[in-house]
Order: C-alpha cells, then structure tokens, then sequence
C-alpha cells in the first residue's frame, strides 16, 4: 500500500508538471487510471482529452470514472447528480464503443489487460474485440438507469409522503381524547370516518413503497434496502416518533392496523362487553357459593368458566381491572376446591403424598395472595371510573370491591402462613425413621457423636449402618416406609475388635440383593489390614422374616463389589489389590466360604 502510494504520488508530480509545461504523456496517465486512482487522474484525463480526441482507451476510462461516481452517489438524496453520472459514463462507453476495433487493441494491448483472459480453444491468454465491446455494450445498457432513478425517486417520496399524512391524521385524532379507552367511549361517526381515512392513506404508503421496492429490485444494487417494520401502538397517547425511510429497518406506526382494530373494537364489542363482565362476575359468585356450602370439588365448573375469554376487552385494554378480580375468585377458587380435593391426604399415612399436597396448595395461596397484592396496589377509584357499568352494578361502590380484594389477601395470607409451619414440621419427619425413642438419620452427614451412622442410604427403599451404645458399633437395617414407622428392621453383630468407633473413617458398607428387594446383604468393611486381613462382617437379611444371619470374614484384597446370584443363592465378594487385580470370594445361602 505504501508502494502504491508512493508511485502515485510520483505520476501525479509528473503529471502536474506536465500540466503546466509540456503536454500530458497517456502512458504516464494510464499507471493511475489502470490502478483506480480516479479521484486523483480525472482533472487531468478531461485535460488529456480535450487536446485528445482519437483515444479510445481514454474514452472507457472517463466512462469507469463516472460509473464509480455513479455508484458513489446516493441514488435518493442525490437522484438528479446521479442521472447525470450514469448518462455521462453511458455517452463516453458509446464513444469508446465507435472507436474499438482490432487494431486499436493490438496497438495498445497493455491497456485493455484487464479484459485480458484464456482462451478456451487455444489455452493461450488475450484479448479479444468481442470480450471489449460485450463489456461496453453491457455498461451502456445502465442508460436506463437515469430514467429508473427518477421514478425509484418517485416511488420512494410517495411513500414517505403518505406515511407523514397518516402520522398527522393519528395526532389529529390523539388531541381529541384523554386516552384510548377514553377515545372508546366516545366514538362518534366522526371518529369512524376519521380512522377510515387512516387506513386509506395508509394504504397508499405501502402500495407506493411496494412499488418503489419493485423498481429498486429491477435496478439491482442501489446503495439501500429497507423494508418497513410496522410498529404495534400499545400506547394510544405516546407521541409518534418521526420515521427516517433511508434506514434500512424502517419503524413505522402500524396506523392501519390500529384503526382497522379501533373501527372493530366501537362497532362490535364495546357494548357487549360491560353486560359480560357483569354476567361472568355473578357466575363465579355461585360457584363460590357452592364450594362453601356442599364442600366439594367445583373444578370441571371452575375450567369451564375460565374457558370463557376477554381477549376483545384486553385489546381495549391490555390490564382490565374487571380481569385481575376475576383471577383473583378463580385463584381463590382453586384453592378452595384443591384443599377439598386433598382431604383423604391429610389422612394418609404417607408423609410424602401430604408433604406434596401441603405444597400444591401453599404454591396456589401464594398465587392468590400474588394477584390480590397487584390489585390492592392498583387505583380502585380511577378503575372505578373506566369500568363504571361493572363496579356498581357488581358492587354497588369502589369501596366495596377495595374491602373485598383487602380481605382476600388477609386470607391468602394466613393461609400460606398455617400451611408452612406444617410443611416445616412434616418436612423434618421424612428425614427421620421413629423406631420408639430411637430416631434414625435418613441423611448424611450427621451431627458429630450422634450414635446412628449410615453409610447405605437408598432413597425410599431402605438404610443401613452403624450404631453406637459406645465405643463398639453395632449393624442396623430399616426398610423406608412412606410413614417412616418401620415395618421391617433388623440389628445385628459386627466384628467388636474392627468397627469401633474411632475407626470410623476407614470403614464402609457394600449392598446386594435380589430385582424383587426380598433379600439384601450388607458387606460392612475396614479399609486398612487387621492381622494381614481386611475384616468385615456379611449380613443377610430377608424381607419378611428379618435377620437371617451376620457372620464376620476377613479378606485380602479390599472389597470392592458383591454380586447376588438368583439362581444358586450364591453371593460374590469382588476385592481387588492395591495394583488392581481383581478376585472373587464366592458364599453360599448360610453364609460359608466356598472353596
């Protein structure tokens, strides 16, 4: 690049030089036409060309300088400049067109290199007439260009024109009213045809912009590509925001949308509206009054009450107070017919099955404390004054309805609060087997000096481990029951020299049993050698009948996995050695090593 800018540096020295001495040397000029230095060599090519008429090269060159002014000219802010480019590079391609011939090319063939190319037959690389005069006639056919510009600049101000009409009608419209539900309330024949002429107009900007997107296309590469991207309004009284049509991504106020949805909205539903409100509100008076007095499950009525939608009111208004009540009565209804629902749960023996139900209806409290905290938050009274028909028909004043959402609150409150400390205390139960006075840790870690130590917990089937009167432990197995009252449970010996308490650290339990869980073996094991053998003692323990035996064995490898085989009866003890061989102990049904 320095290279580059050095050389042209130096030519234009040259070429200054000659401009005010001596004539201008093509040859010279070429070096920066050939490297694109249009900016730098056009004063002195119309210079060149002026005492010059019979350079053809020349000529094509002029044309590529204002084809690259053309394409650097903004097409919509610039349309008349950028004609003029375009007819004035088509006029010197037509000028380098009439003068092209054989001879001019194999005269001057270093300056046509750029149509330089192999030729298919031959394999050798050239230039040809025909690959010259394609190339031209292609670049004169963009004399359409100028005519498609003005017409592309036609299109695009049409469009522009009719979207600002439209953002004016809107603002005409928003000075008339306070708000939109306002702007319902007192809709006229006035307002309709004014929305109508909305949506006219509106329609004239994308006709006119679709147009102009038609003839941007036709024309290929023109320096934009937008496309509109309608805007929902939300916000009747938000002011408008001016839209700049030369961005690429054109935000526009969806104006016919709107009106289209306004004209539906006055002429359809607004009259409908305020008796449905009133109707659904009595309909779930009822079926409050039912839950209360019969104690029952009132949710196939809840469902299909809740089946019926307001989605014509939300496009009135996005929050409608009327809604939020009712989501509170059905929120509470819910509740309400959940709690009856879980009545044989409460009865249960299961602490699970009453833990997730104490959580299901906590979770639907909290919803409806949630929906009557938004409502207690909102302005009852300026509600009162949007939905006049529904609060004194419903509640025959503001401060009824206020006292009603302030109650139900209170009542989801207390509700969550009686629940919680139920969940708490049921919640603490399920980590605990109640075997009398003795209360068996369904976790781990324990509490230190806690004298039951589990090192085999299998979540809802059972636990086994340790436990110390002092300092020599004994075994202990409990099934998990959903009451965590054991039903079956067993005690048994261990080796009293090995699983003592202090060695806790090094010692572990291996399990095994049968696919139905009727019959278990526990391994329990020292990690370090007692006597050149790893003790453990092997426990079987049957489903129905309890404790089968508990007998103590020694290993010389560290146990590593047992396997139960249905079939034989038989249990396998792998161990394995500290450099990873593995070896099996095989047991019979009593417990015997077998040889």
């Amino acid at each position: 690049m320095n290279k580059r800018r050095i050389l042209t540096a130096f030519l234009l020295v040259i070429i200054c030089g000659a401009a005010f001495g001596q004539k201008i040397k093509y040859k010279e000029l070429f070096v920066l036409l050939n490297a694109k230095q249009y900016a730098e060599s056009e004063v002195y090519l119309k210079r060149y060309l002026k005492a010059n008429d019979d350079n053809f090269n020349a000529y094509l060159f002029m044309g590529l300088i204002y084809e690259d002014k053309a394409t650097r000219t903004d097409i919509l802010k610039n349309t008349q400049e950028y004609a003029t480019q375009v007819d004035s590079a088509v006029y010197f391609f037509g000028l380098a067109y009439k003068g092209m011939t054989e001879k001019e090319i194999s005269k001057n063939e270093e300056w046509y290199q750029m149509y330089n190319r192999r030729d298919m037959r031959t394999g050798k690389f050239g230039v040809t007439l025909s690959d010259v005069k394609l190339d031209l006639e292609d670049r004169m056919k963009k004399k359409e260009r100028s005519k498609q510009a003005a017409l592309l600049k036609s299109q695009f101000v049409a469009a522009e024109k009719a979207y600002k009409n439209s953002a004016a009608l809107f603002a005409s419209i928003q000075s008339r009213f306070t708000d939109q539900r306002h702007l319902y309330l007192q809709a006229d024949d006035t307002l309709i045809m004014k929305l109508r002429h909305l949506e006219s107009t509106m329609d004239s900007c994308h006709v006119a912009f679709n147009d102009y997107k038609a003839t941007a296309k036709l024309m290929g590469k023109i320096g934009y590509n937008q496309d509109l991207n309608p805007q929902d309004i939300t916000d009747f009284k938000k002011q408008v925001p001016a839209a700049d049509f030369y961005a690429d991504d054109i935000k526009i106020q969806d104006f016919k949308r709107w009106a289209g949805a306004t004209i539906d909205v006055v002429e359809k539903e607004i009259k409908p509206i305020k008796d449905r409100l009133v109707a659904h509100d009595s309909e779930l008076n009822k079926i409050q009054q039912h839950l209360k007095k019969d104690s029952v499950s009132i949710r196939t009525e809840l469902t299909a009450v809740k089946a019926k939608g307001f989605d014509d009111l939300k496009k009135i208004d996005p929050n409608p107070m009327p809604l939020q009540v009712f989501s509170m009565k059905e929120a509470e209804l819910e509740f309400g017919t959940q709690v009856v629902e879980h009545k044989p749960l409460r009865d249960s023996t299961s602490l699970s099955l009453q833990i997730n139900g104490l959580k299901q209806e906590i979770a639907l409290a909290r919803k409806l404390d949630s929906i009557a905290g938004h409502l207690v938050e909102r302005n009852i009274e300026e509600d009162a004054t949007n939905y006049k028909h529904f609060v004194s028909t419903a509640y025959g004043t503001p401060g009824v309805l206020k006292n009603l959402i302030r109650s139900t609150k209170e009542f989801a409150l207390r509700e969550i609060i009686h629940r919680e400390t139920a969940l708490k205390r049921k919640s603490e139960s399920l980590r605990w087997i109640v075997n009398g006075t003795d209360s068996i840790p369904l976790f781990t870690p324990v509490r230190e000096g806690y004298k039951y130590r589990p090192f085999i917990l299998q979540e809802e089937k059972f636990t086994a481990g340790l436990t110390f009167a002092d300092s020599i432990g004994s075994g202990y197995f409990y099934f998990i029951s959903p009451s965590r009252k054991p039903d079956i449970k067993a005690n048994y010996n261990v080796n009293k020299q090995a699983f003592k308490k202090r060695n806790l650290a090094v010692t572990k339990m291996l399990s095994a049993g049968d696919d139905l869980g009727l019959v278990y073996f526990l391994l329990t094991y020292l990690e370090t050698k007692v006597k050149d053998k790893y003790p453990a003692t092997l426990t079987k323990i049957y489903k129905v009948e309890g404790l089968a035996w508990s007998v103590d064995v020694g290993f010389d490898q560290v146990p590593a996995e047992m396997i139960f085989s249905k079939e034989t009866s038989e249990l396998s003890v792998k161990t394995k050695s500290s450099i990873g061989e593995m070896f099996m102990t095989t047991f019979d049904r009593d417990g015997k090593a077998l040889k």
